[in-house]
This record gives C-alpha cells, sequence and structure tokens, in this order.
C-alpha cells in the first residue's frame, strides 16, 4: 500500500531555534492518468476518483501568522482514507465542505467514494484531494467509543472557533490524537514582513480544541514565529491559556 500522509520532523527556524513542524508528502497519482504529464494545469484540472473506509474525519482550518498575529479560515473537514486512488491502493486526505460533511455525517469506519481534484498548493492544504463532487456514503460505520481520542462525528465548525485550541504536540498528534475529531493538523501561512507582504513562509501546526482534563494532551514546545531582520517571536503559553480560559476542565 501506497502511503500519503504528514510526516512529523523538526525543523530549524531563526537562530537555534527549533519549532515542531510536519511535512507533507504530495499524492502521486497513477502514471497512466494526465497528473503524469509535466503540467500543473492537467494535474489540478483532473478529476480523481477515489473511495476507501475513514480513518479519521477532524476539521480542515488555515492558519495564518503575521508575527504577533494570527487568524483562522474554517475550509471544511478533512478524512483520511484506506481506499484507492486512481485505482491505486492508497492512504490519503480528502478536503470536503462544511455542507457536505452537515449533510453526510461522516465519521470513522464510514466507507465513501467521490471525485476530486488534486490540491493546487499543498502548502495551504493538509488535504491531498479537494473540491470534491459525487460523494457516497456507501456503508455506515460501527457505532464509536465514547473515550478518548474521540471518533464519533466531527462537531459543526462554529463549534471549534467558539472551543478555542491548545498547541499540541506533533508526536503526540501523529501517534495518539490523528483520528480524534478535537485533533487539527493545520497548513500555517507566515508573513515575515508586514512591510513586504510578498515574503512568506510555510509550515504545518497541529492543535487540539479537545477537553482540558484530557490525559492523551501533550503541548510540547513552544511555537516560534520568525519576523523581520532576524527577529522572532515566541507564542508562549498564555496564549492557550487565554484561547481556552471559558471552558471548564471537561469542556
Amino acid at each position: 500500500m501506497g502511503h500519503w500522509f504528514l510526516t512529523g520532523v523538526s525543523a530549524p527556524m531563526a537562530g537555534d531555534d527549533i519549532a515542531e513542524v510536519y511535512i507533507k508528502r504530495r499524492l502521486p497519482l497513477d502514471t497512466g492518468s494526465p497528473a503524469s504529464e509535466d503540467s500543473d494545469a492537467l494535474r489540478t484540472n483532473y478529476k480523481i476518483a477515489w473511495s476507501g473506509a475513514v480513518t479519521a474525519a477532524q476539521p480542515r482550518i488555515r492558519l495564518m501568522r503575521s508575527f504577533d498575529e494570527r487568524s483562522h479560515t474554517y475550509l471544511g473537514y478533512l478524512l483520511r482514507i484506506v481506499g484507492t486512488v486512481d485505482g491505486v491502493v492508497a492512504e490519503f486526505r480528502v478536503g470536503i465542505g462544511s455542507g457536505t460533511q452537515a449533510k453526510q455525517q461522516i465519521r470513522i469506519g464510514d466507507h465513501v467514494e467521490g471525485l476530486g481534484h488534486q490540491v493546487a498548493d499543498p502548502r495551504l492544504e493538509a488535504a491531498d484531494i479537494y473540491k470534491v463532487s459525487k460523494l457516497k456514503l456507501i456503508r455506515r460505520g460501527a457505532e464509536p467509543p465514547t473515550t478518548a481520542p474521540w471518533h464519533g462525528v466531527p462537531p459543526p465548525l462554529p463549534v471549534y472557533r467558539e472551543r478555542g485550541h491548545r498547541r499540541l504536540a506533533a508526536a503526540s498528534y501523529d501517534s495518539k490524537c490523528s483520528s480524534c475529531v478535537w485533533g487539527c493538523a493545520m497548513p500555517v501561512e507566515m508573513i515575515i514582513d508586514k512591510w513586504n507582504p510578498e515574503r512568506r513562509r510555510y509550515r504545518t501546526e497541529t492543535f487540539c480544541y479537545g477537553p482540558l482534563s484530557c490525559s492523551q494532551y501533550q503541548p510540547g514546545p513552544t511555537r516560534k514565529v520568525p519576523g523581520r531582520s532576524g527577529m522572532s517571536y515566541e507564542e508562549e503559553d498564555w496564549i492557550d491559556e487565554d484561547a481556552t480560559a471559558h471552558r471548564g476542565p471537561d469542556e
């Protein structure tokens, strides 16, 4: 089976600082498809047939950083699937919209199929495939357990926005939380110099929206954001504490 998913690594940032990030391998398609040709237009316009079993359903959120400022774009949901892509057996990720998820209520164990396009810019997406059409729920999976990691139907996106998140160690996400509805691997776009906004860097950061009392949770090191002239902003613990202060320990 081929595997195309987020792989945890550590990457150097400003000076000697280290930030936990994820590197996403691109989804190689069958060489018989137009995507095998050396053409970005063919690659992104070609409709890919995919199907398989859902092994994770999480929010699909993009994070924009500019030194000590940040904002979120709520794109929909991310499905990790073990199945076939263009006839090739693989593990891959599909991005769907919130309307589609509201209608289908997809969760772990479900078997689904559809068509989609290869992501045009993998720096801005955790998915391999998006712009999904003809999504069909083939078979509903078994009722999931009610303990961590939580595997039910992920809640509506406004719930995530209202709850707020805490940073989550990349190793913990990879080993314990990659299937939980409260985990999220966000592609991050960083504006290095607000006076020259074309200067940008990209990485992926992992976060937890789950209960504050979750025994699986590990924060990992603080995140550092590069700035102009070699400056660096460190996002300290109080940021997470402030973002989740309105919640009780079991919320």
